[in-house]
């Protein structure tokens, strides 16, 4: 088999990619590891940046985003007692941000490459990228109790830090930069309504936190905690509390 690009991973990354080169004319493959019930499942991010909505629009991919999306003009900084709106529309020329999760622009993609039979393969194990720095790139797969091959004239690894794309990379090929941060995150996602029409970030003598959504019945919650945090040490009620400590 051969194709111009072969894309590893069918995220949001993977599939806009795959999406945005379709529309330029270039015949590509992704390949996914996992079924697409299992990428579904992966909840992540859920506010889309200007360049972003803009990006889903060329791709011809927004129309439910526009319906369900929340657009947002702006957000709050909570200090203490203090709250401050920062106007994000005002203070850049008309731009603003989309609450919208990841999970439905990756489901968008999806009926995008169904509609038009776009190449993805689910399930397909160990996915090797081969001859990626040489004139004869080729990746290869197993599915089904078959090895495949497929030559190509480029390899995108869009499946993250943890994927095999990065981790098939020659050392010394990479200069990583890194920060580490001492503290980790509890995120919920919980079926109540947003304290606040917009997101609320709030600096508290007791950890950072953040008031999200990903709807206006559906909100998403963080709070700074120790590294190595066990989860089951926090209760739902302790965790509702000391919400309402550092949201004020």
């Amino acid at each position: 088999m051969r194709t111009q690009v072969v894309i590893i991973g069918a995220g949001p990354s993977g599939l806009l990619l795959s999406q945005l080169l379709h529309l330029a004319g270039v015949d590509c493959l992704v390949l996914e590891r996992r079924d697409p019930e299992y990428v579904l499942s992966r909840i992540r991010a859920g506010v889309l940046e200007q360049g972003m909505v803009d990006m889903l629009e060329r791709a011809g991919v927004s129309d439910r985003m526009r319906k369900e999306g929340l657009p947002h003009d702006g957000f709050t900084l909570s200090v203490a007692d203090t709250r401050l709106r920062i106007d994000l529309k005002g203070l850049t020329g008309g731009k603003s941000v989309m609450v919208y999760g990841q999970t439905e622009v990756t489901r968008n993609l999806m009926d995008a490459h169904r509609a038009r039979d776009g190449k993805v393969i689910y399930d397909a194990s160990n996915v090797t990228p081969l001859d990626f720095d040489g004139p004869s790139p080729r990746v290869t797969y197993d599915k089904d109790g078959t090895t495949h091959e497929i030559a190509c004239d480029f390899i995108c690894g869009c499946d993250g830090f943890h994927g095999v794309s990065r981790a098939s990379v020659l050392d010394g090929a990479i200069t990583e930069y890194e920060k580490v941060y001492p503290f980790g995150w509890l995120g919920i996602l919980s079926y109540v309504k947003p304290v606040d029409h917009e997101l609320i970030y709030s600096n508290h003598p007791n950890g950072f936190a953040l008031a999200s959504m990903r709807s206006e019945k559906l909100s998403r919650y963080y709070i700074q905690v120790p590294i190595g945090t066990d989860i089951n040490a926090w209760s739902d009620d302790a965790i509702w509390d000391e919400l309402k400590i550092r949201l004020g």
